[in-house]
């Protein structure tokens, strides 16, 4: 039994509806930073101006650990929100314990199946029917740069993970740290299996991160994976451990450091200071991924509700969330693609238009890969295994070899 099944099981008899005033919902979700922030009142503004109030429920924290933490909390003691910012396999686990509302009569309405791509709606349904709403797609395996770094550096932007590595003395010379990055241990998978993907490709990705294929886990090529990953770690700062994600982005933004992997909600950042793509900033695949794109989608789950007026103000909410107006304001904002599909393109800048066909293109070659460092992948406790090896691989002197075994018997032990 997983983490979460682990934590809330049991719970479905005792806890079936949840109490809320009359035409309020209370939203917990992890959009904290500045470009996030601003892109949560956007959906605030128009459920409010349908006549619904907004009780805000914001945990900070990136990848969404602690406001997951919270909300199982918040289960075991009765009281779950309105709505949860939730993604991946968590939707099926709660959805199980029949926890979430049935939002079909929204979907079949606004026709959600014709508007979105299958890979996105399997993931909202439970047994066929919506438990879920989409928000967004996210683009995990991108590299931000910061042009004028690289210039004063003398190199260029790397297409490649050798060539990564080889700028880092370059930049270091120039007084310049070459991959701003957070020491937590959603950051290091990010920045994982970004190598691992490049390295491997889409098929040896799907076999060790969705599959869990043993011999797959446990291959020479994993181990070469391990050894690259390692030395991205002489690229990043002293100052490293404990750093958020958008603090490390504005070390990009301002110059202190030339580039970062991150997932596109780090263009909010960059947007939200005024700079522009390929001017103030380059958005590129991460290294030896140009053809493949790993995604994380948002979503809210909704709770099952008791008050007429509650139930209907969360389906206001699930409606707008679909409606054009949000999708585009909020992406715009976010730095994310609509998961609507057939939306205007134009509004969109250089970055969310590449991401945009990346999408489309790698949906029909076999390439689009769930993120497993962002909860898309596998089960939260296979993630989590996977996550500790990694972390305390980077932060040791262990070596890749040991590490290896250690993924394998790891992940084999989650399942």
């Amino acid at each position: 039994m997983n983490k979460t099944k682990a934590a809330i099981a049991g719970l479905a008899l005792a806890v079936s509806t949840v109490v809320a005033q009359a035409g309020e919902v209370e939203v917990l979700h992890y959009w904290t930073s500045g470009g996030e922030a601003k892109s949560v009142g956007v959906l605030k503004d128009l459920l409010t101006k349908e006549g619904h109030s907004w009780k805000d429920f914001a945990v900070a924290g990136g990848a969404g650990e602690a406001a997951m933490t919270v909300l199982k909390s918040r289960a075991v003691s009765g009281n779950p929100p309105a709505a949860a910012q939730m993604k991946g396999l968590d939707i099926q686990e709660w959805a199980d314990l029949g926890f979430l509302a049935n939002l079909d009569g929204v979907a079949k309405k606004a026709g959600w199946d014709d508007l979105l791509p299958k890979v996105v709606s399997d993931i909202m349904k439970y047994e066929n029917e919506y438990v879920a709403v989409p928000v967004n797609v996210h683009r995990v395996n991108w590299l931000w740069a910061n042009p004028a770094a690289f210039e004063k550096a003398g190199v260029k932007v790397p297409t490649t993970w050798a060539e990564m590595i080889a700028s880092g003395p370059k930049l270091k010379a120039a007084g310049i740290i070459p991959l701003a990055h957070g020491g937590q241990a959603w950051q290091d998978a990010t920045l994982f299996e970004a190598v691992a993907l490049g390295m491997g490709g889409s098929e040896f990705y799907n076999k060790a991160f969705v599959k869990h294929d043993d011999a797959t886990l446990r291959s020479p090529k994993m181990v070469e994976i391990f050894k690259t990953f390692k030395q991205t770690r002489d690229l990043i700062d002293a100052d490293s451990p404990g750093r958020d994600w958008n603090i490390a982005t504005s070390m990009v933004i301002n110059g202190k450091a030339a580039m970062q992997i991150m997932g596109d909600w780090a263009k909010g950042e960059f947007t939200a200071a005024g700079k522009e793509p390929g001017k103030d900033f380059v958005c590129a695949p991460a290294p030896q991924t140009e053809h493949q794109y790993t995604f994380n989608i948002d979503s809210f789950a909704l709770f099952n509700l008791k008050s007429k007026d509650a139930v209907e103000a969360q389906e206001t909410l699930a409606r707008l969330i679909m409606e054009p107006k949000f999708q585009e304001t909020f992406n715009l904002n976010k730095g994310s693609i609509p998961v609507r599909q057939g939306m205007d393109e134009t509004p969109f800048d250089s970055c969310a238009k590449a991401s945009m066909a990346s999408f489309s293109s790698t949906a029909k070659s076999g390439d689009l890969v769930p993120s497993f460092a962002h909860g898309m992948a596998t089960t939260s406790s296979a993630a989590g295994a996977i996550s500790d090896v990694v972390t305390n691989f980077f932060n040791s002197d262990q070596s890749a070899e040991e590490a290896v075994t250690k993924l394998a018997n790891s992940v084999k032990a989650s399942l």
